[in-house]
């Protein structure tokens, strides 16, 4: 009875171990496939100057620079992976030592105001636990933080008398070449319109990076975001003014 009271202890035990195995299996297999990212970063301005408006995070106005929109892991054929491990979802405690960060390159403007913490759960939750045979946590957050301070967008732009300005436009052309000259490498551009439904804004930039998410590529594939007009405007941050705050 003994004995046989530890076959059984020992074949549970085995049952265990594989289906744990398994599961660990499946998600290293899902977030392997994956070819690239595109991070993406916004222009607050733009963002702001819509229909439906913005509000600021809780730590007050953000600075007049590109924000953090994503890192999102894609495949070659213009799909993506998502929501891939839900074992593993946002832990604010695993990037406590990036929060300074993140509240000053990747923060919120929806509305209701917030501290991030919601719109960074969703992005890891969504597109960084599909990064997981490269990136944990904490790895992920930094990548992306690393890649905002290495492409330098705003610097770029200025370099080529790309400021921001209410009222004045620029080629389109312009800014990818600016944006090229600086980086290396072509990014697309999202634009979208003001709250006025008449002048197309820069809104996103796109480019891509390799798989272990610390160098940029050539795009393997464009995204397909907002068409942009010939000329853009780069609006000024500095009149926007917020939906409303709740501080």
């Amino acid at each position: 009875m003994k004995r046989e009271r530890q076959q059984n202890i020992e074949m549970n035990f085995s049952i265990l171990i594989q289906i744990l195995a398994l599961q660990c299996l499946a998600v290293v297999c899902v977030s392997r496939e994956f070819d690239f990212y595109y991070f993406v970063q916004q222009w607050p301005a733009s963002y702001c100057d819509t229909k439906r408006s913005c509000c600021y995070p809780k730590t007050g106005k953000p600075a007049e620079d590109f924000s953090i929109h994503g890192l999102w892991p894609n495949y070659r054929d213009g799909t993506y992976p998502a929501n891939c491990d839900s074992v593993n979802l946002f832990n604010d405690s695993k990037i406590t030592d990036l929060e300074s960060r993140l509240e000053k390159d990747w923060p919120s403007l929806a509305c209701p105001s917030s501290d991030g913490m919601r719109f960074w759960g969703h992005e890891w939750d969504k597109h960084g636990t599909c990064s997981e045979s490269f990136l944990d946590q904490h790895s992920y957050f930094k990548a992306a933080l690393d890649l905002k301070n290495k492409a330098n967008l705003l610097q770029a732009l200025n370099n080529a008398g790309i400021k921001p300005a209410d009222g004045k436009y620029y080629s389109l052309e312009s800014i990818k070449d600016a944006i090229k000259e600086a980086t290396g490498y072509t990014p697309y551009i999202d634009c979208n319109v003001d709250a006025s439904r008449k002048y197309h804004q820069l809104y996103q930039v796109y480019m891509c990076v390799e798989a272990s998410g610390s160098e940029f590529i050539n795009c393997p594939l464009l995204p397909h975001g907002r068409s942009c007009t010939s000329q853009v405007e780069f609006p000024s941050f500095s009149h926007i003014k917020p939906a409303h705050q709740e501080l």
